[in-house]
């Protein structure tokens, strides 16, 4: 008598029998010898053959397309139109997988029929379609494998504030690499213009963010005190992702309520879908714009990683050094992030 194909069965019970996996788990797979490695990937295909049946009445390239808003510690949430998946990842997905599944990706998603207990619709993603832009994490630095975060942002929102705490132009320029060298564009903010000591300070400042201008950043400065800039930080935003970058304190969240009061950028605990418990995380979240386009907060993210960046490609980001044009504090940016990166 053959094999009875399995019934569909709950969303945690299809995870513990071990045909879905968890993004904790991509986090820690693959850490095993050229033998076992080729061990499991046969071991995959075999899997995969297994299951062929059982994916049939479906082909994958006709699956609806959705996109990843947030990924938790063991499940992931994908909006499909105006629809908020919860979202478990096909094992023989991840496990072949460049890399986890993050934020801003797009992917493919059967939708299970099932409801879990909060009243949101359960779906596997069965397929993770080609990224156009990544922002990677900080320990990604050496370039030896690349950690992304944030995928398909077309451009990174760099806040920085004049004073408390006093703006860091080099950090400012080791993002705006971060962001070109993972195909976003950079748009630079200095938040809280108002704290200027003097006239000489604020001219220090413009003169800085003229030069940004002469590169052709886009720049914008902005004062929640005095509700000033914020025309031109939502023309900004308005229908494109944005990834948001920025130290504590700078004022990013502030910002973002100033033009979308009902937004609260910080993350907090969320119900564990099992009911083991309560879940936190830092991980990245998309949140959509009343006027259109979207945010994505990275808190916990001190610092991004300079993916594709070497020592002999760096001067590629810095065209006023190249040029002998650039001011003293750009030259010093240069040389420390040439500094920090390894030799070939």
């Amino acid at each position: 008598m053959g094999r009875r194909r399995p019934g569909k069965t709950e969303l945690t019970d299809r995870f513990l029998s071990g045909e879905l996996e968890t993004d904790d788990e991509a986090e820690s797979r693959q850490r095993f010898s050229a033998r076992s490695k080729n061990a499991q990937q046969n071991k995959i295909l075999e899997t995969a053959l297994l299951r062929a049946q059982e994916q049939a009445d479906g082909n994958v390239e006709l699956l609806p397309v959705g996109e990843v808003i947030q990924v938790f510690s063991l499940y992931s949430e994908v909006r499909e139109g105006g629809t908020t998946y919860l979202c478990v990842v096909r094992k023989t997905l991840t496990k072949l997988a460049e890399s986890a599944i993050v934020v801003g990706d797009r992917v493919r998603l059967r939708d299970l029929g099932l409801i879990d207990e909060q009243g949101r619709p359960q779906a596997v993603i069965e397929q993770v379609l080609p990224r156009n832009t990544v922002l990677t994490r900080a320990d990604s630095f050496k370039a030896i494998e690349q950690h992304p975060i944030v995928a398909n942002a077309g451009q990174m929102l760099i806040v920085a504030s004049l004073h408390q705490p006093d703006v860091r132009w080099g950090l400012i320029d080791r993002m705006i690499v971060a962001a070109r060298s993972g195909g976003l564009d950079p748009v630079i903010c200095l938040n809280k213009i108002d704290l200027a000591k003097d006239e000489d300070d604020r001219k220090s400042a413009d003169g800085i963010l003229d030069h940004y201008a002469s590169l052709g950043f886009r720049v914008l400065r902005t004062s929640v005190e005095r509700a000033g800039g914020f025309d031109d930080l939502r023309d900004v935003l308005r229908g494109r992702m944005t990834a948001l970058a920025g130290h504590s304190g700078v004022g990013k969240s502030s910002l973002i309520r100033a033009i979308q009061p009902q937004l609260d950028l910080r993350i907090g605990a969320i119900s564990g879908y099992t009911g083991k418990g309560r879940h936190t995380t830092t991980s990245a979240r998309r949140y959509d714009l009343d006027f259109g386009g979207s945010v994505v907060d990275t808190p916990g993210v001190k610092l991004f990683g300079l993916w594709g960046v070497t020592r002999e490609n760096l001067v590629e980001f810095f065209p006023d050094v190249a040029a002998e044009t650039a001011p003293p504090w750009r030259r010093e940016s240069f040389r420390r992030i040439l500094d920090s990166l390894p030799e070939q």
